[in-house]
């Protein structure tokens, strides 16, 4: 039987992130690390474009260890950036070495990064139940708000916009729709 989803899953490997990820709520703090990365990398480009890179860029980043990556030289980014498997941008790329020392600072100061950016809801996921895909929003309060902080704790490419993805991919806001399966 053919399950239904939302509009925009309709090949691989959007279906994929779609049916795995997208509004489940995540609790591993690497995890959301590396969605954090990710959704920083695709400002400005498709989804789609980063999901065929996913891989790439664990590779590239050193498994998200965090304690590597906030160690790494000018020199090494400088070589990631030059991977043509990944996108090469390089403020992006270098905003992942800033943003593994605040994810860390963070991961002190709240005992996780999940504990933290759970807090905002206070541990209640978001269940919007829009109708269509064109009533899912790009930006909410919520991703204002936690954007406003991320950036104040030293975090680059945290704009609302981005946040709002990101809050959808680790499942704290879940914007299936309402004939959605997957729900």
């Amino acid at each position: 039987m053919n399950k239904t989803r939302c509009g925009w899953a309709k090949k691989e490997p959007n279906k994929s992130y779609h049916d795995n990820v997208w509004g489940k709520i995540q609790k591993d703090d690497i995890k959301l690390f590396e969605y954090l990365i990710l959704e920083g990398a695709q400002a400005g480009l498709s989804w789609e474009i980063i999901l065929k890179k996913q891989k790439a860029y664990k590779e590239a980043f050193l498994n998200y260890d965090l304690d590597k990556l906030e160690k790494l030289t000018d020199k090494q980014l400088d070589k990631i950036c030059q991977n043509a498997n990944i996108i090469r941008n390089k403020r992006k790329i270098y905003s992942v070495r800033q943003n593994a020392i605040a994810f860390k600072k963070v991961q002190l100061e709240f005992d996780s990064f999940y504990n933290y950016i759970w807090s905002f809801t206070n541990n209640k996921q978001i269940i919007n139940n829009p109708k269509s895909d064109k009533e899912v929003e790009s930006k909410s309060e919520l991703s204002k708000l936690v954007a406003k902080d991320l950036k104040k704790r030293g975090f680059n490419f945290v704009g609302e916009t981005i946040v709002y993805s990101y809050l959808q991919a680790i499942g704290i806001i879940n914007d299936h729709i309402e004939t959605c399966d997957f729900r």
